[in-house]
C-alpha cells in the first residue's frame, strides 16, 4: 500500500515544504513504506515560488534540500489524491476541513499529534518566528512519529 500524503501550511514556503523534505528522507529509511507526499499552502500568495530563502539554509544545514520544492495551493480535489492531510496549525486544519466536499473520508489531522512529547500544538510559522531551527526540530520529531504510524 502506498500511502499519500499532503502537508499543509499558509504559504507553502516554511513549515509544508519543509515537512515534505524531512519526512521523505525519515520515510526512505524504512524500507517498505511505500509514500507519496507533496504539499501545499491554504493561502495563494506564494504559488510557484521556491521554500523561503532562510528556511532553505536552516535546512540546508541539517542535510535537507528544498530548493526543487514550488509552492502550490491546497486545492478540493487534493481530497480525492491523498489519504492524509497534515496540518502545520489549527488556523490551517479548519482551513482544509472548510473546503472539504460532502463525503469525502480524507483523514485530516494536526502534524504535532504524531509528537506530542514536544508539548506544543502546533508548529509555529518561521516566516513570522523567525526561529527556523525550532521548525526543523518539531518537523523532524513530527516525521518520527508519523514514520512510526504507518510502519
Amino acid at each position: 500500500m502506498t500511502h499519500r500524503i499532503l502537508f499543509v501550511c499558509l504559504g507553502n514556503v516554511c513549515r509544508s515544504p519543509t515537512a515534505e523534505a524531512v519526512f521523505r528522507i525519515f520515510a526512505a529509511r524504512h524500507p517498505g513504506l511505500r509514500v507519496k507526499i507533496d504539499s501545499a499552502g491554504t493561502s495563494a500568495w506564494h504559488v510557484g515560488q521556491p521554500p523561503y530563502g532562510p528556511m532553505q539554509q536552516a535546512a540546508r544545514k541539517r542535510g535537507y534540500d528544498l530548493s526543487p520544492l514550488r509552492a502550490r495551493q491546497f486545492q478540493v480535489s487534493d481530497f480525492d489524491r491523498f489519504d492524509l492531510i497534515v496540518a502545520m496549525d489549527d488556523d490551517n486544519l479548519s482551513s482544509v476541513e472548510g473546503m472539504r466536499p460532502a463525503g469525502a473520508r480524507t483523514r485530516v489531522v494536526s502534524f504535532t499529534a504524531f509528537a506530542p512529547e514536544t508539548g506544543t500544538d502546533h508548529i509555529p510559522d518561521p516566516y513570522y518566528t523567525r526561529d527556523f531551527n525550532q521548525t526543523l526540530d518539531l518537523v523532524e520529531a513530527a516525521s518520527r512519529g508519523l514514520v512510526a504510524d504507518l510502519v
